[in-house]
């Protein structure tokens, strides 16, 4: 996690550096009053952060998305990528970001990941995802949206990059490659399809994605 300017990210951060390595340790509270009880401080002083343990661990995921984009955002070059290589560069960064932290978000999730959008810890990352889609990616799709394939919105692209998202996510679990050089294989070839979609030119980057999949089988 960044180093914070303030005393109250200070230590909502120490917070989530508890309740995740509680987790690994396998110590985890069942309820605030343990957690708080655990690391000697007040429940006052958590609530003042979270509204609960569920709280906490949705905002773990956005800390982690926050953290990512603004990396992306701090990059001379990211305001001048087109909307592709922007979603591209994105789940880069957020999936080395969720690397660094892999033993914790593995263990987070359910061990069936066929449900992900079920996953409540997941609802606030989701959010954030939608906003970034209304912040860099669709104003800038606006005229090749309404003149190639009228019938999307910006509902639609948000709710697309949602599921492309866990797509990845679902992948990322179950990546067993070096330094999970798949995921970012994965990443562009999805980003790549889905861009060729929206301009009408699927055919060749679909059979580049289904060659892909097949070949991993996972």
């Amino acid at each position: 996690m960044e180093n914070s300017h303030t005393p109250e990210k200070d230590f909502s951060e120490q917070i989530i550096t508890y309740w995740m390595e509680d987790c690994l340790n396998d110590v985890a509270s069942k309820n605030v009053f343990q957690f708080c009880k655990l690391h000697s401080f007040e429940e006052s002083q958590f609530y003042a952060l979270f509204s609960s343990l569920d709280d906490l661990q949705s905002k773990i995921w956005v800390t982690l998305f926050q953290s990512a984009l603004s990396l992306l955002v701090a990059s001379e070059n990211f305001a001048k990528y087109d909307e592709k290589n922007k979603l591209i560069s994105l789940y880069i960064t957020l999936f080395e970001t969720f690397t660094l932290n892999r033993s914790y978000l593995i263990e987070s999730l359910p061990k069936d990941l066929k449900d992900f959008k079920q996953l409540k810890q997941l609802h606030l990352l989701r959010k954030e995802l939608k906003e970034f889609s209304k912040s860099h990616l669709y104003s800038m799709n606006q005229t090749i949206v309404s003149e190639k394939l009228s019938s999307i919105t910006q509902p639609i692209m948000e709710e697309g990059i949602w599921v492309q998202f866990l797509f990845i996510l679902h992948f990322w679990v179950h990546d067993t490659s070096p330094n999970f050089e798949k995921t970012d294989i994965i990443i562009e070839k999805s980003v790549v399809t889905s861009f060729d979609l929206m301009n009408t030119k699927p055919l060749e980057s679909l059979v580049d994605l289904g060659k892909f999949l097949w070949k991993e089988r996972m």
